[in-house]
C-alpha cells in the first residue's frame, strides 16, 4: 500500500478526469492521498475533494509565491478548516527565493511563512514546508521560531544531505518524490542513502516532476511505483518494505494527532 502525501488534484490539467482519476488510485495501491493547497482559491478546492472522496485528505496552506491577497481572513478560514478530522497539515508553506529577487517581497513570504507555522501549533497540525533557493533562510527561521516543537515535512526535498541531517534532527521527515529517478539527481540520492528510511515520506507533487521513465508528462499518484523502486535500489530494500515503513511514517505524522484516531 501506498500512502501519497503530496499531490495537487485541484490543479485545472485534471479538470477532465480527475473523478475517474481519483476514483481508481486504490485499485493502484494508492491508498491514501493528501491534496495539499497551494493558492487561496485552492483550500476550498482542497476541502471538497477530502469531502468526495474517503481515500483523500487535505492540507490548507498558501505556498510563497502565492501570497497576493493573503490575509488574516485567509488565516482564519484555514483554521476552521483544520477542525475538520480530514483536514491533517497546514502546507503547503514555506520559501522560494527562485523568482523573487526583492527584498520586500522575501521578507512578505518570510512574515506569513511565519503566520503559518504559527498556525500549525495553535491548530495542533503538522506543516508542509516548501523551499526553493532559500535554504539558509528557511534553515534560520525554523530554528528561531522552534520548529523542532511543531512536526512536519520538507516537501520535494533539493538541497544537501547535510542539511537533510540537520532537519532530521529537529524532528522533520524528507520528502521524496519523482525527482530521485533523474540521472542528474545524485545529491537526492545521496540524501536517501543518507537519511533513515523512517524519515523519508513518498510524495509526487502532481501533475509536476513526473519520475522517469515517464519524464516530461503529467504526473500522478501511480507513478509513485517508480519512486519507490529508486528508494528501495538506494536503500537496499525490497519495494514492499519500502511501502510499509513509508506508510507508517505517513500515518505517525498525519494521524497522530488526538482528532485523528478515527482515522
Amino acid at each position: 500500500m501506498i500512502f501519497e502525501t503530496h499531490a495537487h488534484y485541484d490543479d485545472e490539467c485534471f479538470d477532465h478526469d480527475r473523478g475517474e482519476l481519483l476514483a481508481q488510485l486504490p485499485s493502484h495501491g494508492i491508498k491514501k492521498v493528501i491534496n495539499v493547497a497551494s493558492t487561496i482559491p485552492s483550500i476550498e478546492k482542497c476541502a471538497e475533494l477530502a469531502r468526495s472522496y474517503d481515500h483523500v485528505y487535505g492540507a490548507v496552506g498558501v505556498h510563497p509565491s502565492e501570497l497576493e491577497g493573503m490575509s488574516e481572513a485567509v488565516i482564519e478560514q484555514m483554521r476552521t478548516l483544520a477542525a475538520w478530522e480530514k483536514i491533517v497539515a497546514i502546507g503547503e508553506i514555506g520559501l522560494d527565493y527562485y523568482w523573487e529577487k526583492e527584498p520586500a517581497i522575501r521578507q512578505k513570504q518570510r512574515d506569513w511563512f511565519i503566520r503559518q507555522m504559527e498556525l500549525s501549533r495553535e491548530v495542533g497540525l503538522p506543516v508542509i514546508i516548501h523551499s526553493r533557493d532559500a535554504a539558509e533562510d528557511t534553515f534560520s527561521l525554523m530554528k528561531d521560531i522552534h520548529a523542532e516543537t511543531i512536526p512536519g515535512v520538507i516537501h520535494c526535498y533539493s538541497y544537501s544531505p547535510e542539511l537533510a541531517k540537520e532537519y532530521v534532527k529537529m524532528g522533520y521527515y524528507i520528502g521524496v518524490g519523482g525527482v530521485v529517478t533523474f540521472k542528474n539527481a545524485k545529491k537526492l540520492v545521496q540524501t536517501v542513502e543518507e537519511t533513515p528510511i523512517e524519515r523519508i515520506l513518498l510524495e509526487t507533487d502532481s501533475p509536476y516532476l513526473t519520475p522517469e521513465p515517464h519524464r516530461g508528462h503529467r504526473n500522478d499518484s501511480r507513478e509513485l511505483v517508480y519512486v519507490v523502486e529508486k528508494i528501495a535500489q538506494i536503500k537496499g530494500m525490497t519495494s514492499e518494505e519500502v511501502e510499509e515503513v513509508t506508510w507508517k511514517n505517513a500515518h505517525d505524522l498525519f494521524f497522530s494527532g488526538e482528532k485523528m484516531k478515527q482515522n
